[in-house]
Parts: C-alpha cells; structure tokens; sequence
C-alpha cells in the first residue's frame, strides 16, 4: 500500500509539471518554440436576441364599456375574424334601432315625394300645373332623397359603433396574456391580450455599425450570410437555422448599432413571441494565426505571448485576440504575425529578456518523457529498499 501511495505521488507531481504554466526540471535553459503559422478556422459571432411572431398584434378595443364576455383562453390558438372578447352593447344596439327608424321614416318621405312629383308631372303635361309647381315637387322629392341618404349613413355608423362592441382577432396565431376579467370597464388605451403569429419566428438582433458596412459591402448584402443558429435561454441549440432577412436603415444613435432581423421556422411551437436568446453567425477566418490558450498570459484584460528573437532572448509582447474562440484556441488578430517564434509552454518561469535554449515541442515532450521515466525508477528502488 505505501508503495502504491509514493508512485501516485510521483505521477501527480509529473502531470502537474507538464501543463502549459509550470515546467520540468530539465537542469537548463531549454523552451519548447514554434514559429507561428497561418490556417482557416471556423469561428462564430454571438449576439443576445430577442424572438417574436412574424405578427405580432396587440388587441385593443375601439368602444368603451364593461366586458361581458371573454370567450378565449390564455394560449389558444385562433383563425383571423374568431370572436374574442363582447363589450356591453346595450347603448350601442339602442342607437342601431333608432338609426333604422329614421330610415324608414325618411324612406316613407321619399315614397310620398315620389308619388307627388309623379303626379305633379302628369299635371304639368296636362297644362293644369305650370312649371314652378313641377320644380317645386321635383326640388322636394330630391330633398327627401337626401335625408334618406343621410338617415342610411346614421345607421351604417350605429352598426359600426355596434360591432366595436364584438373584439375578433385580425389575424390567426396564439392568444397571449388577458389581463382584465368579465365586468372590467375597458377602453381603447387598454391592450386586452396579444395574438400572435408563430408559425414562424422573427429573431430581432443588433450588430455594430461597422459590422453592418462590413456585410453591406460584402456584394449581395446580407443575402450573402450563411445560415445562422440561436441558442435558446436553457443553453441549447434550437434544432432549426435561420436565416437573416432584414437589416434597419437607421443606426440606433445611443448604442450605434443597426438592427437585423432573423426567420426561423417553428413547426414544434417551441419558440414563443417575447422570448430572448442568442444567435450564431458562424465564420471562417482565412490566413488565421491560431495560437494555444495555454501559451498566453493575461494581465489586466491584455493578453501576451514570449516570443523569440534572433539571439534566442525572450520578449514579453501584447497581442490582440479575436473576442469569439472555442475555449481551446485563440485567434490573434494583431501583435504577432506568421513567422514569428514564439515559447509554448513553461511561460510561468520567464521573463522579458530572458536568454532560453529553444527546442521544439516533440523533443520537450521526450525530455518530460524521460524525466518521468527516471524519477519512477528512482522512486521504486528507493521505497524498495525501506
């Protein structure tokens, strides 16, 4: 058992020896270095987002009064025209009826204007009237006319007024949030629910200014983008892409940013309107020089590599990384360019100026290797011998 005990001991010491901070006791002053090269890498841009119906409507009613009725729930889904909500109507219904009274009274005026320039013109035909009593009965039966005219437009309003009364849906979709109960007294600047449109979705997200010339520039516009993915609020990959499908003509001035609309089919109803989550604007990088994480040191948000002179004597150099990376790997967008010599692990006992012994990282790997394999052995015969 104490002999099981010494050599985890030992592999422990080793693995810890052998990570990208610390580095083995060589007993001199060699560095694993490599030259910096170039290669395409896959990246992607994130940006928080929020999701919405492609219709999204709010419900208001036009008539003021009490509702009476509320004949939709919270999540149903309904057709363009289905009634959702009655407003008491008792005023409204009393006011048709006396509309529809006053066209038939001045429907019965004309009649009685008709039959009278009717018979007026069979007089005057007869030479027993003249032709100021034709005009006269002409000009009265015209006048009943009107305020027939007049008495249907009374009643064409009344019924219009009526059916504000009767709150439809203008569009198919979900039923959102109801925040009033029956007997609530309502108005137009009450909002009763939303219906919304989620067949598909509209993914709204903002990209820099700069960005957004970039892609404008790009030749067919935001046509070109590839494909893009959102992340939903739990972590996962919605299992659908989207597409990019609208850019804003107007820069939003406080954050200077333009806004960019994504469609995403949504067949399973997963995705609901007011959600938030993140898309995936997947890139490639050409001629990119990828460097390992575990070479760079961070100071204060600023990140640095050792890299290598002519006469073997370290520097310690800022470089700028891309923001997006993969966890592994960074891509270095300035401060070090392809050629350049750089020190890959042990940068923990290094400082600038520091002359080094560059080897290449097969032949670190081999000395660990061997320094591991005498330090078991060493080990063995030492606990052997207790």
């Amino acid at each position: 058992m104490k002999r099981l005990m010494m050599l985890a001991a030992i592999a422990a010491t080793l693995v810890s020896c052998g990570g990208g901070g610390g580095r083995p006791s060589f007993g001199d002053n060699e560095y694993p270095v490599v030259a910096a090269g170039t290669s395409t890498a896959d990246m992607q841009t994130t940006y928080p987002a929020t999701i919405k119906g492609v219709q999204d409507v709010e419900i208001r009613p036009k008539a003021q009064g009490f509702l009476t009725q509320i004949l939709v729930k919270e999540g149903q889904a309904v057709g363009a025209g289905q009634l959702m909500f009655v407003i008491d109507n008792e005023t409204a219904q009393a006011a048709v009826r006396q509309a529809q009274a006053a066209v038939n009274t001045a429907q019965q005026q004309v009649n009685t204007a008709q039959l009278t320039y009717d018979n007026t013109k069979k007089l005057h035909e007869n030479k027993v009237v003249g032709d100021y009593e034709l005009q006269t009965s002409e000009n009265t039966m015209e006048s009943a006319k009107a305020q027939l005219a007049q008495a249907q437009a009374g009643l064409a309003s009344a019924k219009e007024a009526l059916s504000y009364c009767y709150v439809k849906s203008p569009a198919a979709g979900v039923v959102g949030t109801i925040p009033f109960k029956k007997g609530a007294l309502v108005s137009g600047s009450n909002v009763l629910t939303n219906v919304s449109n989620i067949s598909s979705m509209e993914v709204y997200f903002s990209v820099t200014e700069k960005a957004a010339m970039q892609m404008q520039q790009s030749g067919s516009g935001i046509g070109s983008l590839p494909a893009v993915k959102l992340q939903l609020a739990d972590g996962s990959i919605y299992g659908h892409e989207g597409k990019v499908t609208k850019m804003s003509g107007v820069i939003d001035a406080a954050t200077g940013t333009v806004q960019l609309i994504a469609q995403f089919p949504n067949p399973e109803k997963l995705l609901k309107s007011g959600g938030s989550g993140t898309i995936i604007i997947p890139r490639q990088a050409a001629a990119a020089i990828i460097i390992p994480q575990a070479c760079v040191s961070e100071v204060q948000n600023k990140k640095f590599v050792y890299t290598v002179g002519k006469d073997n004597k370290v520097k310690y150099t800022e470089i700028k990384v891309d923001p997006q990376n993969d966890g592994n790997n960074y891509i270095v967008t300035d401060g070090l360019k392809a050629g350049d010599k750089y020190v890959t692990n042990g940068i923990t006992k290094l400082s600038d100026g520091m002359e080094i012994v560059p080897i290449t990282p097969e032949r670190y790997q081999q000395k660990i290797d061997e320094q591991a394999k005498a330090m078991t052995a060493g080990d063995i015969v030492s606990s052997m011998k207790k």
